[in-house]
């Protein structure tokens, strides 16, 4: 007779080894949700990493060992949904330009609307002044919110006013720095201390009456 075997148990599918990058991607971006909509809701004084880490699912040992403060998770969340904002336009971080159409009055004022629009949208505005606040009393978080966030954007209107003084619509010998200031700082003011309201109309103002002073004489 025939001898019968019993045949051997299909062999199992090995076990998936868990991703730890994607994990920890995953960990990071609830945290910069959580980070940002608290401090829509509660406010910036209130806004804690228990609560972030509450809120994003993780252990406050998890921020801790990324961040070493609630300000430091905030300036990388908000310079994260920055970077996300210029790729859903279709605009990479270091792709994005002023325009130069050649009518320097049009192209400053299309994008110090578009500065407006950002400055009073909730998305932005919250942690826009939790980071200013937080940079003034804090000198190193400063320094890291000017060299990662606002100096790259004003090196696009240094960048754009030595064309417009190349093409003679700017005097030469003025320093672009200078005259960027003339700018962007009406903005800051009215919007950091809440003036007047932050409109188009005025940031259109704001830039013809920067261009009396810089276009030639």
């Amino acid at each position: 007779m025939a001898e019968t075997r019993t045949p051997e148990p299909a062999a199992r599918p090995a076990a998936r080894t868990p991703d730890a990058t994607r994990r920890s991607e995953r960990s990071r971006r609830a945290i910069y949700d959580a980070a940002l909509s608290l401090v829509g809701e509660v406010g910036y004084p209130k806004t804690t990493i228990e609560g972030i880490a509450a809120r994003a699912g993780v252990g406050k040992q998890t921020i801790y060992r990324w961040w070493p403060s609630k300000a430091a998770v905030l300036l990388e969340a908000f310079l994260d949904l920055g970077e996300r904002a210029a790729e859903a336009a279709g605009a990479g971080g270091d792709s994005y330009e002023i325009p130069d159409t050649g009518d320097l009055a049009a192209d400053l004022k299309t994008v110090l609307r578009a500065t407006v629009d950002e400055l009073v949208d909730p998305q932005y505005e919250a942690p826009s002044r939790a980071l200013t606040a937080a940079g003034i009393v804090d000198p190193v978080l400063g320094a890291e919110f000017v060299e990662k966030l606002l100096e790259p954007s004003l090196q696009l209107y240094v960048k754009r006013l030595r064309a417009a003084q190349e093409a003679g619509d700017v005097r030469p010998g003025i320093d672009p720095r200078v005259a960027l200031e003339l700018l962007v700082a009406p903005l800051a003011h009215r919007w950091l201390l809440r003036t007047l309201p932050l409109t188009h109309a005025y940031a259109d103002a704001v830039v013809d009456c920067a261009l009396g002073g810089l276009s030639p004489r």
